[in-house]
């Protein structure tokens, strides 16, 4: 009998990670994913063709423009890492692929793979692609589940100060980087405590804050020290850091914390909330604990404006709140949507509801001045805008109301002005973002670099931090006129 020819890694499904069962979760605040047993990270990680010139690692030129797209930010190398896992060498996995990211638990979970490695995956072009996000959270779990993270060798002191102002990813990314060049670094954080919009953003069933702790951790382990309830521009200015404290270059990673809102009458009603309050409610001073008295709308019928993964976080918090509907308010089509395809997904197996080609006109509010209904117009797709999506068009006469007693507005975030308005020699662009290399993070001043979105606007952890680790090699560069 001939025997049965082996499947092609294109042929072998990819491996469905377990999760919570949806109406259980909705209600609860636990991670959604359980992650990968170790025979399934195996079976993953054999699908891998270990290609010589990965794309999942350096990208692919387009064949419309000729541009890069896809690739890893940080330049894991994932053929690597995953041959590890596919070995059973899961620790070793998870030192590899600390060498080039510090922060591998956290990426393992938020990171948009589908938009990064795994785009350009060349098992992709013919079947589903490695599972690389996920592998990478099951490496950098394993690792401190087992046998504590073991840093990659540091170097010799070289005797520089380093100040990073804000500890969100770009920022811990800088501090890892240049700790292990055998810099001085400190962190200066307006919080109390580490992360930045990982903790203050991301809820606690995508991203546990343990995890954060766990990486900040590693990180003082390397020395890296963090300051907090730092407010620099307040306590201190970038000037003041430079010339007083002795810092010989700075690194601002302050974020893109300020809301945005609609601009549209009854805004101010009570239960109207952006989504970065209602999120730094939940998730910072962790409204959703009985155990605390932190106030927040517990409604029962909840709007979410807007289409992006905070829009889906908001909704997917209120629902944990106890609101019996959610409903997300987006005046595109789903095709548009901005928000990940998984996180769409988890929001309606939950029981989100998804009113699309629909904007917020009016709020409409009761006597007392609480929100009691939202006034909306029906939108159609014209032609596209400047972000390359088609642009939504009114439907005239085509209002109509829905009733709802809380409004949540998730529709991106504006850097904050206090570094900017402290710093009057740092270039700064006309949406308040501050202008920088796009190679290096060099700013307009000597010795200070940006990155993250303070410098692109409200984007994705994992370009934060890839813009952190070009920063640090430049910092690292500028400091001793070596490359890194």
């Amino acid at each position: 009998m001939a025997e049965t020819p082996a499947k092609k890694p294109w042929e072998i499904p990819r491996q469905k990670m377990p999760e919570q069962d949806p109406k259980e979760r909705a209600r609860n605040f636990r991670e959604v994913p359980y992650g990968y047993s170790s025979e399934q990270a195996v079976a993953e990680a054999k699908r891998c063709m270990q290609c010589k010139n990965p794309p999942c690692v350096s990208g692919r030129a387009d064949k419309k423009t000729g541009e890069r797209e896809g690739g890893c930010p940080v330049e894991i190398d994932i053929p690597a890492f995953v041959g590890l896992i596919a070995k059973g060498e899961f620790l070793a996995a998870a030192r590899k692929v600390r060498e080039k990211n510090c922060l591998p638990a956290i990426c393992g979970r938020v990171c948009p793979q589908e938009e990064q490695c795994e785009k350009t995956c060349t098992v992709g072009v013919r079947g589903e692609p490695i599972a690389i996000g996920r592998l990478e959270r099951f490496a950098a779990d394993c690792e401190r589940a087992r046998g504590g993270i073991s840093p990659p060798p540091k170097a010799p002191p070289t005797g520089r100060k380093v100040a990073v102002i804000g500890s969100g990813p770009a920022g811990l990314t800088v501090a890892g980087d240049l700790a292990l060049l055998g810099h001085e670094v400190t962190v200066f954080e307006a919080l109390h405590c580490g992360g930045g919009v990982l903790v203050y953003g991301i809820p606690e069933f995508r991203l546990p804050k343990e995890i954060v702790r766990k990486e900040i951790e590693y990180l003082e382990s390397l020395g890296v020290k963090f300051e907090y309830n730092a407010v620099i521009g307040k306590q201190e200015t970038i000037d003041e850091l430079m010339k007083e404290e002795g810092f010989d270059a700075v690194f601002v990673g302050t974020g893109a914390g300020a809301p945005s809102f609609l601009g549209i009458p009854g805004e101010n009603l009570n239960g109207v909330y952006s989504a970065n309050e209602y999120l730094t409610r939940s998730n910072l001073m962790k409204a959703y604990d009985p155990r605390y008295d932190t106030p927040i709308a517990r409604a029962r019928n909840v709007a979410v404006v807007g289409g992006g993964n905070v829009a889906m976080d908001a909704a997917r918090t209120a629902l944990r709140l106890g609101a019996e509907t959610v409903t997300i308010v987006y005046r595109r089509s789903r095709a548009e949507m901005p928000a990940r395809k998984e996180e769409i997904h988890h929001a309606e197996e939950e029981g989100v509801r998804f009113m699309l080609l629909t904007n917020p006109i009016r709020i409409l509010g009761d006597e007392k001045g609480w929100v009691r209904g939202m006034e909306c117009l029906r939108m159609e797709l014209g032609e596209p805008d400047e972000s390359g999506r088609r642009r939504p068009v009114p439907v005239k006469g085509s209002e109509f109301v829905i009733d709802v007693d809380a409004v949540i507005v998730a529709i991106g975030n504006t850097p904050n002005p206090l570094i900017p308005q402290t710093t009057p020699d740092l270039a700064v662009g006309r949406h308040g973002t501050v202008i920088a290399d796009q190679e290096t993070g060099a700013t307009s001043k000597k010795g200070v670099y940006a990155g993250g979105d303070i410098v692109t606007g409200a984007a994705t952890v994992i370009l934060a931090m890839g813009a952190g680790r070009k920063a640090a090699r430049a910092i690292h560069k500028y400091l001793t006129g070596r490359d890194a």
